[in-house]
């Protein structure tokens, strides 16, 4: 496994500068993994992760995960690592990053570079499987190195800066996305509670009286009501009688002492009564003994 970037002005590209400029090559293969190095370039280093990556993907087919492919976009401006499916940019090697690439003479599948990684400034190697196509990748990275070595050169150093700018921006963009993307999830849950905690308008409810352990209201006293005095001083008039008074079930008029007189008595009842009354005073006589009602008159 050996293959630096030499720059041969004899040496001859397999693509047009315009593509690799203005667009990118694409190319499907398995992606490996990456694991972090010690050193930024080295071919002992590679063989150590690439054995290392191996033994790892050994162990997981045996637990039946497959190889994840992916799609390898390179450009002058670096190496996109994106799911074959969705197209989800999975990594973003910048080319000023990656310091060295190589492919495997004894196994021509596989294929790796070092890039440093911009937040943690730790050194990974990259490992990939393609069947046809490592030579092919190889050289077509060390071909966007030449042209981005010319660009640099043609600019004065400029253009790297610039990159450097862009890429700075980029990742910054997607530190926002990713802290907006989470705020509005969080955002989200409290719009929830605050719609579970709110009361529906419309259901509302009168606040109840305090009830007892038998559900009942307790009892509080109240003073009775006092009748209010005449304008002129007297007594209140008594309550009138209803005009219509209720029957019971035998049809008579219910008794209210408080109400009734004299007057209110059939003459025939009221001799009667009178009669009544007289013979109490008298005293009466019951089986031979008389009671008297005049403490005067003696015990019976």
């Amino acid at each position: 496994m050996n293959r630096a970037f030499n720059r041969k002005k004899d040496k001859s590209w397999m693509h047009t500068p315009e593509a690799l400029a203005k667009h990118f090559i694409a190319y499907n293969v398995k992606f490996l993994g990456n694991t972090e190095v010690d050193q930024p370039k080295g071919t002992e280093i590679v063989k150590d992760a690439v054995r290392k990556l191996k033994f790892q993907r050994h162990i997981k087919k045996s637990e039946g995960q497959k190889i994840p492919k992916v799609e390898l976009q390179i450009s002058i401006y670096g190496v996109k690592i994106l799911d074959l499916k969705s197209k989800e940019v999975q990594y973003n090697c910048q080319l000023h990053r990656i310091s060295f690439c190589a492919d495997d003479k004894t196994d021509k599948r596989i294929f790796t570079f070092i890039c440093k990684d911009s937040e943690s400034n730790k050194h990974l190697c990259y490992v990939f499987d393609s069947e046809k196509c490592a030579e092919e990748i190889t050289l077509t990275i060390g071909q966007a190195f030449d042209l981005a070595y010319k660009k640099f050169l043609e600019s004065g150093g400029k253009d790297v800066e610039t990159r450097k700018q862009i890429g700075g921006l980029q990742k910054r963009i997607q530190d926002l996305e990713a802290e907006n993307s989470e705020l509005k999830k969080q955002l989200q849950v409290l719009e929830e509670q605050l719609m579970i905690a709110q009361v529906p308008p419309g259901n509302s409810m009168s606040p109840k009286n305090p009830t007892d352990i038998f559900d009942m209201v307790p009892f509080s006293a109240m003073p009775p009501l006092a009748p209010l005095p005449a304008s002129n001083g007297s007594a209140p008039p008594p309550p009138a009688r209803p005009t219509e008074m209720r029957r019971d079930i035998f049809g008579a008029e219910p008794f209210d002492p408080f109400t009734c007189g004299a007057a209110d008595f059939p003459p025939d009842i009221q001799s009667k009564l009178d009669e009544m009354q007289e013979g109490f005073k008298m005293g009466l006589t019951v089986e031979g003994t008389v009671f008297s009602l005049d403490p005067l008159e003696g015990r019976c």
